[in-house]
């Protein structure tokens, strides 16, 4: 008799939730598709997504336009079973059970096009180990 697990659930966190944790999730959702259950959130989120890192997505096809900062919450740690923080420091919640990485990644913030480039490269190559860790 086999049951099928219940699919991983990551959540990304950084500081204004409108860059490096968006773009994150936004991989995330495209290459795992329904696989994997994807949050991202904010300890102070802006209040819009940053435009150059929604240019720099639209350049690899991934349509980010509609999404909004999300503050974090309790709720969303607790049924994460990743937490992959983003520049938090320590103002992310730790609950035991839970696995943490922390991904040192350039802040996007206030740069051009030009400057997100690299980082969003970045994200989706961890991301993409990340979707083979999870769903193999």
């Amino acid at each position: 008799m086999t049951t099928s697990a219940p699919r991983p659930s990551v959540l990304f966190v950084c500081v204004h939730n409108a860059g490096r944790s968006q773009m994150a999730a936004a991989f995330l959702t495209h290459l795992a598709g329904d696989r994997v259950e994807v949050r991202s959130a904010g300890s102070a989120p802006a209040e819009t997504v940053n435009g150059a890192v929604v240019d720099a997505m639209k350049e690899v096809g991934i349509d980010i336009s509609a999404e909004t900062p999300k503050v974090l919450t309790l709720e969303a740690v607790q049924a994460s079973d990743v937490v992959i923080t983003m520049g938090c420091g320590d103002t992310c919640p730790v609950f035991p059970g839970k696995r943490y990485l922390d991904w040192q990644l350039d802040d996007p913030a206030g740069q051009g096009v030009d400057a997100v480039r690299p980082i969003r490269d970045e994200i989706e190559r961890r991301i993409r180990g990340l979707v083979t860790e999870l769903t193999d």
